[in-house]
C-alpha cells in the first residue's frame, strides 16, 4: 500500500466532501425539523416527543438570536434584524403549540424557509 492509499485509508474516502457552514447549518434544521414532524404525528408517545422537539427548535433559534445580536456578526443588520425577529415568532409560536392554542405548521415552515436560504446560498459558493 503507497503512501496515497494508506492517507485515505486513514482519512476517508477519496469522494469524501467537506462540509461547509452553511451545509452544517441546513442539516441542524433538517434533523431538529425532521424531528417536529415526526413527534407531531406520533399519536402514542405525541406529547414528550413533541415537546422535546420543540424545545430542541427554541435551543437552535435562541442561539442564532445570540449569535445576530452580537456586534461582530458578519449579516448585514437588516438580515440580523429579521433573524431575531424569527427566534421571537419561534418562541411565541412554540408556547401556543404546547398549549394546544396551534399546530407546528408555522415553526416547520420558518425553518424549511431557512434551510431553502442556507441550501441556496451554499450551492452559489
Amino acid at each position: 500500500m503507497n503512501s496515497t492509499q494508506q492517507a485515505i485509508s486513514a482519512y476517508g474516502k477519496e469522494n469524501t466532501h467537506l462540509r461547509t457552514h452553511r451545509g452544517i447549518e441546513a442539516e441542524v434544521f433538517a434533523q431538529v425539523t425532521r424531528a417536529i414532524t415526526l413527534a407531531s404525528g406520533d399519536k402514542k408517545h405525541g406529547f414528550p416527543k413533541l415537546a422535546a422537539a420543540l424545545h430542541s427548535n427554541r435551543r437552535l433559534w435562541r442561539a442564532l438570536a445570540s449569535d445576530v445580536s452580537n456586534a461582530e456578526n458578519a449579516l448585514p443588520a437588516d438580515m440580523r434584524a429579521r433573524v431575531f425577529y424569527l427566534s421571537e415568532f419561534v418562541n411565541e409560536q412554540t408556547g401556543k403549540v404546547l398549549r394546544g392554542d396551534a399546530t407546528v405548521d408555522a415553526l416547520r415552515e420558518v425553518n424549511m424557509s431557512i434551510m431553502r436560504g442556507l441550501n441556496m446560498e451554499a450551492t452559489s459558493t
